[in-house]
């Protein structure tokens, strides 16, 4: 069976990349189509791109084409996502990003991306088969490229439809500032040869070995590709940007470059996508800058892979999903282009701009907004007080001020902090390397539904000039069992703004905001919440210990005294209720 490997898998913080299996062609399948394998577009930079075409066989009339621009270059997986679209009555066009299969030039992922869609748009309403209108659809990486394409507007691109899309430098390969080792094996599995280098990428116990040897070792983040034995060029070109910064701003829309996207957008992510971060950004970013933004989003119980998928995993991670929370992404994507683009009705599950499943409740919820998922926020706060082996997360705010001290010692390669905070499994985890400081809350009366991301504000005072952190909540279910609720992972010094560091000044108290991913999920009566706050250092991600020099430099010599945190009784959580 032919393989599409579209995007990532994660567990405890590693990943590996998850083959996807492509629609399985029927015998007599081609004989409908007429189908170009070797088709050439010239960029005005002088690139050359190649591409897949599919038409109806013996198509004589304009149609508006579906366009997907991808790093994961296979003609065959090409055919399989181009012959469902033109049995709806498209053409199909599957590009390959600049350097892949056919082309002649460097392999270079991200950064020519938003100026070739725009030349791939050129050609496409050149051609005698194009009515002048284009969608474009994708997942991950081709999310990202969708995303690019509307950087810089072009008349005949319609509409986008993306699942899990990626922004590079925010989402991957670091998370909020925070370089992670989830995505390392990619750069070769993409850049290796002109289709995909699978043996490299799955060689998941080279990468494992390579992210605990680097970690067991103490040497700075930017030697990693030497304790492993072969120079990563991308990496290390990566890391010269730790900032969100001009060289990132460009692959996508950045600022003002969103309120003229007047294009209607439908995003798909998971309370359990590794790319939820993104997803949700440009959702959030287009909102900020156009108001009227015709963007619509559906969020449920998927994790990276299953945003894509036709039909879910009846059991993610442990987790049983609801069975309302089926529904085929193709599916959906299709009904949307043919809204878009044909004047078709708008698909049934798009009720309102934010349309999100509630977990164990069974059903779907609509709203108009990210924020407007949840009535009311409740706040809870990081009590000082021990009750047995936890803290009190506390609903009333603490009459006179106190701390919880924690420390870490970056000399320590036993021990790995912040390592249970990574969904995996979602229901039924059992901690490993317990080392957070644990909150825990009363039992709530009945039951609650949680929507939205937990936010809230840590007032911290440490010894260093920076740390990186997670703070990840879990549902606590009377009988004991623990339900992940999302997490987040922070460097402090960017927790205001990821395109300029700010150190902390050590022995001054600072308040760091921090959001964790969005979730919608009913809890139980007499479930508790549980709220882990640690710094972090664990195999799967950079070790910043403090130093105010750049992270990917300092090692172990750096660590120097242990990092000591005093987090401040006032710091708070909130929680998002629906109800």
């Amino acid at each position: 069976m032919r393989r599409s490997i579209l995007f990532t898998s994660c567990a405890l913080a590693f990943c590996i990349a998850v083959a996807l299996p492509a629609p399985a062609a029927t015998e007599g399948d081609d004989s409908r189509y007429d189908t170009r394998q070797d088709v050439l577009i010239r960029t005005p930079d002088g690139a050359t791109l190649s591409a897949v075409v599919m038409l109806p066989k013996g198509n004589s009339t304009r149609l508006p084409t579906l366009l997907t621009l991808t790093i994961y270059s296979n003609v065959a997986d090409a055919l399989a996502w181009c012959r469902p679209a033109v049995d709806r009555g498209y053409a199909c066009v599957n590009a390959d990003t600049r350097g892949k299969r056919l082309s002649p030039d460097p392999i270079v992922p991200y950064e020519h991306d938003a100026e070739d869609a725009h030349a791939i748009l050129d050609w496409i309403v050149q051609q005698p088969w194009s009515n002048g209108s284009v969608g474009m659809r994708g997942g991950s990486y081709s999310g990202f490229t969708a995303w690019a394409a509307t950087k810089r507007k072009h008349p005949a691109l319609k509409t986008i439809a993306v699942s899990a899309a990626a922004i590079p430098g925010f989402g991957l390969p670091m998370y909020n500032n925070v370089f992670l080792n989830a995505n390392y094996a990619w750069a070769f599995y993409t850049t290796n040869n002109k289709l995909l280098d699978d043996q490299a990428n799955d060689d998941r116990d080279r990468w494992s070995r390579m992210a605990r040897n680097w970690f067991k070792s103490g040497r700075p983040y930017r030697e990693i590709d030497q304790v492993d034995g072969t120079p990563n060029p991308w990496l290390q070109r990566w890391l010269q940007h730790p900032t969100y910064d001009g060289y990132w701003q460009r692959m996508v829309p950045y600022g003002h470059d969103y309120a003229g996207i007047d294009i209607p957008v439908l995003t798909i992510t998971g309370y359990y996508d590794d790319g939820q971060i993104s997803a949700l950004q440009f959702l959030k970013e287009h909102y900020r800058h156009r108001r009227d933004a015709e963007h619509y989003a559906v969020i449920g119980p998927y994790d990276h892979l299953a945003t894509h998928w036709e039909k879910k995993p009846p059991v993610l991670r442990g987790y049983e999903i609801d069975p309302v929370a089926q529904f085929s992404t193709p599916d959906l994507v299709f009904d949307w282009m043919d809204h878009v683009l044909r004047g078709g009705p708008m698909p049934a599950l798009l009720k309102d701009r934010i349309n999100f499943e509630v977990m164990g409740a069974n059903e779907w919820r609509h709203a108009p907004s990210l924020d407007a998922m949840s009535a009311l926020r409740r706040t809870l706060y990081f009590s000082s007080v021990r009750t047995g082996d936890h803290l009190q997360l506390a609903s009333v705010k603490p009459a006179s001020s106190g701390s919880s001290e924690h420390v870490v010692d970056f000399t320590d390669r036993n021990v790995f902090n912040n390592f249970n905070s990574y969904p995996y499994p979602i229901q039924g985890v059992k901690f490993r390397f317990i080392t957070e400081l644990q909150f825990l809350s009363e039992p709530f009366a009945q039951p609650t539904v949680l929507s939205g991301a937990l936010r809230g504000v840590v007032n911290v005072t440490i010894n260093k000039k920076d740390f990186d952190f997670g703070v990840t909540a879990f549902e606590v279910m009377p009988d004991g069992t623990l339900f992940n609720l999302g997490y987040s992972l922070q460097r402090a010094s960017y927790a205001r703004d990821a395109t300029r560091r700010r150190l902390l000044q050590p022995g001054k108290t600072t308040a760091i905001a921090f959001a964790t991913t969005v979730v919608s999920r009913r809890l139980a009566a007499g479930s508790r919440l549980l709220v882990l706050f640690d710094a972090n250092k664990n195999p799967g991600a950079q070790v910043n210990y403090g130093t105010g020099k750049e992270v990917s430099d300092e090692s172990i010599a750096d660590a120097g005294e242990p990092l000591r945190i005093r987090l401040r009784n006032d710091s708070f959580i909130e929680l998002p209720l629906s109800e």
